[in-house]
């Protein structure tokens, strides 16, 4: 570079002469040539010190030009000055224009070599081999700064920017053509597309939802790219371009976290995850050590699981205790309790799978229901101020095993949250019921995205079978902040917004994957759906509420606390004894039989309730 300058500068002084004195060929005398090699003597240092090179050309900013101009006219100043001094302008050697012309000749050969250079390494020629055409969604300003953010980066080529407002179109931003999303199918079609990269910051909130159908279906890959302010502060990096998960397409609105809640729930306090490996229990350790826990107990029966999740958090500046063992082991969980002087609990150990515990009736009850008679009781004994059970929304009406262990796992934590009462004890007993997680171990969206990868069939059990769904992260925040709420006894409900229809969600997910869905339409490509009929205990809806009119508003817009009242009546001591026997003679029949009875209707008859 420099020493193209120097070239460009001698050359730029040649024209000068050569415009002022109208002839190719001005004579060349010692005194010019002095003053020639004068001009980049005097100019490179000035280059340097404003740091034109400095700039690595490729990302060269357009702001550049205005240091180029202010080296360029420092260093023509200097070069007259030291004329001045040479006593030189008097004798006409420099005529008054030259100066002027060469810092015109001179700003546009520095300036114009360096812009020209950035768009040949940038641009080149166009689409060069083995770039992937793609789309921008959005027109703002930060699908603008992605589109030059992306260029020269990775094997992805902007072909142009999507945007909705007819305001947009036809219009160029930061080089790159606007289009109208009404003609996208035929732009992709025009110009090889492969993939839509959505600028979620540049799409409005209230129009996501709609710009996500609309983008589906089209047989091409989406993805998205996080919010610029994210980019900023050092969240994501640009080649962070990710697939769009599932959780967007749920139309589910965010509400922020209430800090005092979680503050008051987890700061200064020493906590205790039971299944803190598992998918809702390691996310809930994950929560708990970013609000400055005094310690946190990790209790898991799995190995593999405790050994990751505990490397995973040791980083921090907190006690972290991992404790091998089972729920249902009363000696092991009443030392982790007292050793470690636990003053909250969270009990997320269970056994969740529904065909599984169809499949192992027994050990789903002792897991489920005494695992978590084990560790409430516990609690009591050693006076622990907070114990939330995660429980499940299939505890509603169960007409599975697994969900019906979670209905007695309720009954069971409202049973301690009354002896407590009876006490006088300020302890709280609660649980907090939710539908599915999106992601968690043995849920279908994991399931569906590894058929996908394997080209299909997607197996589905009822494509009319609906769900509730929700993100790991935000259950787990809302598991804290409800336990916060609870005053005793409580059974809180999280909104889970509008459920989800199983054909749609694969359908959806095969279509986010960029594959069309193989049907009677498009029988010949794409990924097949394969109906296969519901499993042993499925329920064709999941419910939330026994009775949604019961259901009331708490603090916080996406947590209802249910009227448990109901329960208290119930005399669970002797059907537990029951079942326990049942258990231990291995009837597995009767086991079953015992777990249903109770709780086969919303208000069960006296003479259930009176079991004896």
């Amino acid at each position: 570079m420099i020493i193209f300058d120097i070239m460009a500068l001698m050359f730029a002084l040649w024209a000068s002469y050569a415009i002022r004195l109208s002839i190719w060929t001005p004579a060349i005398t010692s005194q010019r040539l002095l003053l020639a090699a004068l001009a980049p003597v005097v100019a490179i240092p000035v280059f340097i010190r404003l740091g034109l090179y400095r700039s690595v050309i490729r990302y060269l900013p357009e702001a550049a030009i205005w240091t180029i101009i202010k080296a360029m006219l420092i260093a023509t100043m200097s070069w007259v000055i030291i004329i001045f001094l040479m006593e030189m302008a008097g004798q006409g050697i420099v005529p008054r224009s030259v100066p002027f012309l060469y810092f015109i000749l001179g700003t546009l050969l520095i300036g114009g070599m360096r812009f020209a250079a950035k768009c040949i390494l940038v641009s080149g020629t166009g689409l060069r081999r083995g770039e992937e055409p793609i789309f921008i969604y959005g027109a703002g300003p930060a699908a603008a700064q992605l589109a030059r953010a992306l260029k020269g980066h990775g094997n992805r080529y902007v072909m142009g920017l999507i945007d909705d407002d007819p305001a947009n179109h036809g219009r160029d931003l930061g080089g790159y053509r606007v289009f109208s999303s009404n003609d996208l199918s035929s732009l992709i079609d025009r110009y090889g597309i492969k993939e839509i990269v959505l600028s979620m910051s540049s799409i409005p909130v209230t129009r996501r939802q709609a710009v996500l159908s609309r983008v589906t279906g089209l047989g091409i890959k989406i993805r998205s790219l996080p919010d610029i302010s994210d980019l900023v502060d050092g969240r994501y990096i640009v080649s962070q371009i990710r697939e769009i998960e599932i959780d967007e397409l749920l139309g589910r609105s965010f509400v922020p976290a209430d800090n005092e809640l979680l503050d008051q729930a987890l700061t200064g306090k020493t906590v205790m995850v039971t299944g803190a490996g598992g998918s809702i229990g390691s996310e809930l350790c994950r929560l708990i050590v970013r609000r400055k826990p005094k310690k946190l107990v990790l209790f898991e029966a799995s190995e593999y699981s405790l050994y990751r999740i505990e490397q995973e958090l040791a980083a921090g500046d907190y006690p972290i205790v991992p404790v091998l063992g089972s729920v249902t082991d009363p000696k092991t969980v009443e030392r982790a309790i007292r050793t470690h002087g636990v003053q909250v609990l969270y009990h997320a150990a269970a056994h969740k799978h529904v065909p599984l515990v169809e499949a192992n009736v027994l050990e789903g009850i002792r897991n489920n229901v005494f695992g978590t008679l084990t560790v409430a009781t516990i609690a009591l004994e050693q006076k622990i101020e907070s114990f939330v059970l995660i429980s499940s929304d299939k505890a509603v009406r169960p007409t599975n095993v697994m969900g019906a262990t979670k209905r007695w796992a309720e009954l069971i934590v409202r049973q301690m949250a009354i002896e407590a009462h009876s006490k006088s004890e300020k302890q709280v007993f609660c649980a907090v019921r939710f539908g599915n997680v999106i992601g968690s171990n043995g849920s279908v969206v994991p399931l569906f995205k590894q058929q996908i990868a394997k080209g299909g069939p997607v197996t589905v059990t009822d494509p009319d079978m609906t769900r509730y769904f929700m993100a790991i992260p935000e259950a787990a925040e809302l598991i804290v902040q409800a336990g916060a709420l609870s005053v005793g006894g409580d059974v809180f409900l999280l909104d889970m917004g509008e459920p989800v229809r199983i054909g749609d969600l694969a359908e959806n997910m095969i279509r986010l994957a960029g594959f069309h869905v193989r049907d009677s339409k498009n029988p010949d490509n794409g990924i097949a759906i394969e109906v296969i009929g519901k499993r042993p205990g499925e329920k064709l809806f999941e419910e939330l509420f026994y009775d949604r009119n019961n259901a009331r508003p708490t603090r916080h817009p996406k947590i209802m606390r249910a009227d448990s009242t109901g329960i208290a009546r119930y005399d669970i001591a002797a059907w537990l004894r029951d079942i326990e026997q049942a258990i231990l003679a291995g009837d597995e029949m009767q086991a079953k039989k015992l777990l249903f009875a109770l709780i086969t209707a919303e208000d069960p008859p006296e003479q259930a309730i009176a079991h004896g």
